[in-house]
Formats: C-alpha cells, structure tokens, sequence
C-alpha cells in the first residue's frame, strides 16, 4: 500500500488562516452591529430614562428608548396634518430668530431632507468632481447653481463621505471641472455606502473616456 499523501506544516499554517480570515469577516461585522444597535438603545434610552426613573421612582431599562420612539412617531402623525404642518411651521419661524441655533437647525434639516427626499428639494444631479487632488474622481452631487458676472455657471457640489454620506465636503467649482451623469440619486448613494462594492458602469466608462482622451 501506498501512503497517504501527507500535508506539509506550510499547507496547515494556509488552511488555519483562511479559516481564521472566513470566522473574522463573519464575527467582526456581527459584533460591530451588536455594539452599535447597544450605543443606540443606551443612548436613545438615557434621553428619557431620567425623567421617568423620577416619575416612577424606579428604573426600567428600555422604557427611555420606547416613549422616545412613540414621541417621534406622534410627531409625525402632528407633521402630515394641515394643522400640525402649521404649528411646526410656526415653531420653525420662532426658531429661526434664535442666532446660532437657526443655522444649525435648518442645515442639519436640508442635509437630512436632502437624503429622505433626494428627487424633490434635494440633489439635483450625480456629477463627478475632480478631489482630493488632481488626477482623482469622486462622486459629488450638485446641491445648486448659480452664474457669476462673467456668465460663467458655478456649480455647489456636496462631496460625501464613505460609507457615512451624511458627512462630506462642500466644493463650489466651475461647471467644465465636473463630469456630469445620468446616474440616479439613489445609485450613487448605493455606490457611496457601500464604498465601491457596488460600482455603476458609467462611472468606469467615463472615467475610462477621459483617461483616453488624455
């Protein structure tokens, strides 16, 4: 009889750590929804656990976050009434004369707007921005635009960062330093979370034209 093919200590050693590398990158993403969803309860929860702990007397774990939930929920319900869409509007005026909150207010509104409702007041079209330097592309989304006194047309290019697209940067260029697309807001913000996976053809075709034409 033969023997049996032996497996060398170099094979184990490749074996253990593709095993190893396949338990990390099921673990790894696991544990870290676990601790973000616990940050979340634990801070959603402590908002209003205060106040109930002192109302009741004692604390229940969860109740901050449950009562935070119906709050939201009920200000919804408020917000898509006629009447309810009139008091936030007045609320609203009433804010905006307060100096510093004013502009905290409404940009973190715009930005939030901008995500929830991208085809309505918000991005109004996938361009690609020449950042951070020369020779690099990224995905931009042009906000508004505008003309100068020469009648050149600039254009308010929101920059975001991946995967968080919430936070970026704010470029104001010239309309010939963009590459404009038909690629759909929804797209692009696919593409931004998922920090590539998901990539859209006419990016790499285009950026493929302009490398020829170079």
């Amino acid at each position: 009889m033969k023997d049996s093919k032996r497996i060398s200590p170099s094979q184990v050693g490749k074996k253990l750590r593709r095993q190893f590398g396949a338990g990390i990158l099921i673990i790894v993403p696991i544990g870290a929804a676990i601790l973000i969803l616990v940050w979340l309860f634990v801070t959603i929860d402590n908002i209003l656990q205060p106040v109930t702990e002192s109302l009741l007397g004692y604390k229940i774990p969860g109740l901050g976050l449950g009562i935070t939930v119906v709050l939201i929920y009920l200000t919804g319900v408020i917000a898509t009434n006629v009447v309810g869409k009139r008091l936030i509007g007045y609320g609203e005026s009433l804010l905006a004369r307060v100096p510093l909150f004013r502009y905290l207010y409404t940009g973190i509104k715009q930005i939030l707007e901008s995500f929830a409702t991208p085809r309505e007041g918000g991005f109004l079209q996938v361009v690609l921005v020449e950042f951070p330097q020369k020779g690099m592309r990224v995905i931009g989304f042009v906000t508004s635009e505008s003309y100068v006194e020469s009648g050149e047309k600039l254009l308010s290019v929101f920059i975001p960062t991946s995967p968080n697209p919430t936070s970026g940067y704010l470029e104001i260029v010239k309309e010939n330093d963009v590459i404009r697309t038909d690629i759909s807001i929804d797209d692009a913000l696919k593409m931004v979370v998922s920090a590539g996976k998901v990539s859209l053809k006419e990016v790499i075709d285009k950026l493929g034209a302009e490398g020829s034409e170079n």
